[in-house]
C-alpha cells in the first residue's frame, strides 16, 4: 500500500509540473526601449516649442507599444522608462507623459517616474 501511495504523489506532482503555467520572459528589453525611443531625446530635453513630437520619435513609440502587448512586456518598458527619467535630468517629465497622446497611442499606464511598474 506504501508504494501504491508514492505512486500517487509522484502522478500528481508530475502533473502539476506538467499544468502550472511558466513565467514569461519579457521579450522588450531596455536596449529596445531606447532605440525606439532615441528620436525623441531631443524634443523631450529642448520641448521643439513644444508641438509635435518629430515623426521619428512616434513612429518609435508606435512601435514600442505594438511589441509590447504582454503584461511582462508593459511591466520592464515601464520599469526602463523609470531608470531613464532618473538617469536624464534635463528630460522634461510633463513632455514626456504628453507623447503618447500626441502620437496617437494609448499605453495602459500613465508615464511617470511614481507609477508601480508590477500593477
Amino acid at each position: 500500500m506504501a508504494n501504491y501511495n508514492h505512486v500517487v504523489y509522484v502522478v500528481l506532482f508530475m502533473a502539476l509540473v506538467v499544468v502550472t503555467p511558466r513565467a514569461t520572459k519579457a521579450a522588450v528589453t531596455c536596449g529596445t526601449m531606447a532605440t525606439s525611443l532615441a528620436p525623441c531625446l531631443d524634443y523631450l530635453e529642448r520641448g521643439s516649442g513644444q508641438g509635435a513630437p518629430p515623426g521619428g520619435c512616434c513612429s518609435g513609440i508606435r512601435s514600442l507599444n505594438s511589441a509590447a502587448q504582454t503584461t511582462p512586456d508593459r511591466q520592464m518598458v515601464c520599469k526602463c522608462l523609470k531608470s531613464a527619467a532618473k538617469a536624464m535630468p534635463n528630460v522634461n517629465l510633463g513632455l514626456a507623459s504628453s507623447i503618447p497622446s500626441k502620437c496617437g497611442v494609448n499605453i495602459p499606464y500613465k508615464l511617470d517616474p511614481s507609477t508601480d511598474c508590477s500593477t
